[in-house]
């Protein structure tokens, strides 16, 4: 009987916290994974530019006025829509 508070918690825990998250990790490492070349991304780093080149582990960015950058695939945190209306307008 003592038991049934823990396991009543973890539940909560599970379908609260865990689950939801694993699901959105999911998805963006779909979202990663199927990144292009000429997708607008942000790295972790907060650069924003155009892929230029894709490898299996690394991308080539163009950050504009001829600076390019390699990144790890993985430190991509979103890829920009870019038909998306900027928040400020």
């Amino acid at each position: 009987m003592n038991i049934l508070p823990l396991v009543l918690i973890f539940g909560v825990f599970y379908f609260l916290i865990i689950r939801p998250q694993s699901k959105r990790m999911k998805e963006h490492k779909a979202k990663i994974e199927a990144v292009q070349k000429g997708d607008q991304v942000v790295t972790g780093g907060g650069l924003v530019g155009k892929i230029t080149k894709v490898e299996p582990e690394f991308v080539e960015i163009d950050l504009g006025g001829g600076n390019k950058v390699r990144a790890v695939k993985s430190t991509l945190t979103d890829i920009v829509d870019p038909a998306a209306k900027p928040a400020n307008d």
